[in-house]
């Protein structure tokens, strides 16, 4: 991780993925696969990731939330979204915060890229670009 990343996580305590992010690795991930598949593969791999806990579902939305507690005991708080581009297209979004204080060191970072790992290894023979 960058010395830029670890010094605006000292006043930052959330990130997020998009189409625009200006990181490479905070880039939208596309996964050719329907949205239902997709929503199944992504909540059953979420569930058994040792450390979070499973929060909420909503299948029609297309959003899963997590909780993760930190070493430090900090929460976190993370959302992922499961949105159809197409019929055979699927995106997935992280967002993930931080409760209380301020900045993370850039833990949100790390959460956003060790989720989207597993994903990505989960899925590795679904992984589109955009």
């Amino acid at each position: 991780m960058s010395l830029k990343r670890t010094l605006a996580g000292v006043i930052r305590s959330f990130e997020t993925t998009s189409d625009r992010a200006k990181d490479p690795k905070l880039k939208t991930h596309y996964y050719s696969l329907s949205k239902d598949k997709a929503w199944a593969e992504v909540s059953s791999t979420l569930k058994k990731i040792q450390g979070y806990k499973l929060l909420h579902e909503v299948p029609n939305v297309g959003e899963i939330t997590l909780e993760k507690r930190t070493a430090t005991g900090r929460t976190m708080d993370i959302t992922v979204s499961i949105v159809s581009v197409s019929p055979v297209k699927t995106a997935v979004d992280i967002y993930s915060a931080s409760r209380g204080g301020m900045g993370d060191l850039g833990a949100n970072y790390r959460v956003i890229l060790d989720l989207y790992s597993v994903l990505d290894k989960k899925l590795s023979s679904h992984l589109t670009q955009p």
